[in-house]
């Protein structure tokens, strides 16, 4: 039993004020998390975790950051290994040693545990061999059995490929090879972790769902998209179907358009051979931002379940308008920053796009004709990503500076920085006259707690290890994504650098998107009246 205390408690705004809500509310959001993890870490059986690619960048810098926060909020099973496993020759306490170098790195500001570091590190083994080749696999099943009887865990393992995307073929075919790809334990079983990008096409795609499920069953094959692990995504859905207010309005009756963006200020950096091989779109339209839209866009699932979950995203992606050339021209920019080209490992004639603006629409009922503008960039002005509902003025306009066509009214999603909920709408401007200004409420995910909110990556981990889906893309998604993405790449690939725009860094995207009628440029008279008249 929760009980709610009427105490009122002080709350920073973000813009140096405070405002007074009830601790009762914050304490049950703060005791209903405890519950929720308690009630993970009782079901959440004995395993062991193989990671391939254990001496990478992604290992040290995301998923080893991750596991030490499970591991500090009693997250993990009481038995609980991390089998790292790449070329690179260490021994167990080697490995240890690399560990603790890059765990700490990453809590740099943060308090530290002596105690707590070394628990976690004593968790952790390492396999020295060639992932490349067949034969070499024995080395792993003879670590992996070595472990298990030294630990004492049941044969429950999980496989995470943090390798290049080459070797999600290869790990699998050899892990099947050596008869590691299943179990016979009554109580054990397989699952494996496959990050993006899954396939560069929709043909690549198709073959590697079909080479997979070949080895792995669909429900232990786990795609993972890293987006839809921030704490602000998954919120999405909470604040749809748990509010009565909002999913009335959340049609094409009552909604003008739909924003979706993903901007980065820098450039591609050290990935320039990634990146001028998969582009803006791949990159990040293909899987975040779909995933984002199919999130804003689904019907309300049976249950709360994996699988009803995933088959509302597939009707999204299935409703989706297919794109003719002479629409990919019409609805899509695509652009690219000068200086680009100079980067390191990229073409000095790459037609690679670091910015793409669309125009999307779902066929269906609830979205006909309401348009959905999906943008991403580099070395844009700032780094952001959120998602806008832009609702529909009203029928007449009464007041002077009233908004028509795009209204005052605007719910904003900020998924970083800063994670956030605000609702804009228009009020009268104090004094004569009924000039209307737009006004906002703020709802900030730190007011709720000190707590900082945990990381993508501890969130999808923690639910593999539950065997739980819900936030993994399902293989007919994944196909169904591709195939609106394909023809578009196919028409960018025939046409070259004609249309092709180029932009400066720190500009917001090539000129040419104007074409697109984005609501990011509308000129709307209470937002000036906001500019205008700041408390």
């Amino acid at each position: 039993v929760i009980i709610l205390e009427p105490t009122l408690t002080n709350v920073p705004t973000g813009r140096g004020e405070s405002s007074s809500i009830p601790t009762g509310r914050v304490k049950v959001a703060i005791r209903f998390r405890e519950h929720i993890m308690l009630k993970a870490m009782k079901n959440i059986k004995d395993q062991m975790l193989v990671i391939f690619g254990a001496s990478g960048d992604l290992t040290a810098r995301k998923l080893l950051p991750a596991l030490y926060e499970l591991h500090v909020k009693n997250l993990l099973p009481e038995r609980f290994c991390i089998l790292g496993a790449a070329r690179t020759l260490y021994s167990d306490e080697e490995y240890r040693t690399w560990a603790d170098m890059h765990i700490r790195e990453a809590l740099k500001g943060k308090e530290t545990n002596e105690e707590t570091i070394r628990t976690f590190l004593q968790r952790l083994f390492y396999a020295a061999f060639d992932s490349t080749q067949s034969a070499e696999y024995v080395k792993l099943r003879e670590k992996i059995h070595e472990v298990q009887k030294q630990e004492q865990l049941p044969d429950r393992i999980i496989y995470y490929l943090a390798t290049p995307p080459l070797m999600y073929e290869r790990i699998p075919t050899f892990l099947q090879e050596n008869q590691l790809n299943h179990t016979n334990a009554e109580d054990g079983w397989r699952r494996i972790i496959v990050e993006k990008p899954f396939g560069t096409s929709l043909d690549t795609a198709r073959y590697l769902n079909k080479h997979l499920s070949a080895i792995f069953k669909e429900k232990e094959i786990y795609r993972i998209d890293h987006y839809l692990g921030k704490e602000t995504v998954q919120n999405i859905l909470v604040l749809r179907f748990s509010n009565g207010i909002f999913e009335p309005l959340w049609n094409r009756n009552y909604i003008d358009s739909v924003e979706i963006s993903a901007t980065e200020t820098l450039g591609v950096e050290n990935r320039g051979k990634y990146y001028d091989g998969a582009g803006a779109l791949r990159d990040m339209i293909q899987n975040h931002l779909m995933q984002l839209m199919a999130f804003t866009a689904m019907e309300s699932p049976s249950s709360f379940d994996p699988e009803p979950i995933r088959d509302e995203i597939v009707k999204v992606f299935r409703s989706l308008h297919a794109y003719s050339p002479e629409d990919v021209d019409k609805n899509i920019v695509r652009g690219q920053y000068n200086g680009y080209r100079k980067e390191p490992n990229v073409s000095p004639e790459s037609t690679t796009e670091t910015y793409v603006a669309m125009k999307m629409f779902i066929d269906n009922w609830r979205w006909s004709g309401v348009p959905f503008y999906i943008y991403t960039g580099k070395k844009l002005p700032e780094k952001t990503s959120e998602i806008a509902i832009n609702f529909k003025s009203t029928p007449h306009q009464l007041f002077v500076g009233q908004c028509s066509g795009t209204s005052c009214n605007k719910l904003t999603i900020r998924i970083q920085p800063d994670e956030s909920i605000t609702l804009k709408f228009g009020l009268k401007i104090p004094g004569a006259g009924f000039t209307v200004r737009q006004v906002g409420m703020n709802f900030r995910y730190d007011s709720l707690s000190k707590e900082r909110l945990p990381d993508a990556y501890e969130r999808l981990l923690l639910d593999a290890m539950l065997g739980d889906s819900t936030l993994y893309s399902r293989s007919d998604a994944l196909e169904a994504s591709w195939t609106i993405i394909d023809p578009i790449l196919a028409h960018w690939k025939e046409e070259g650098e004609q249309n092709l725009f180029f932009y400066e860094g720190g500009e917001n995207g090539p000129k040419e998107k104007q074409q697109l009628d984005m609501p990011e440029m509308a000129d709307c008279p209470c937002t000036k009246n906001m500019m205008n008249h700041e408390d």
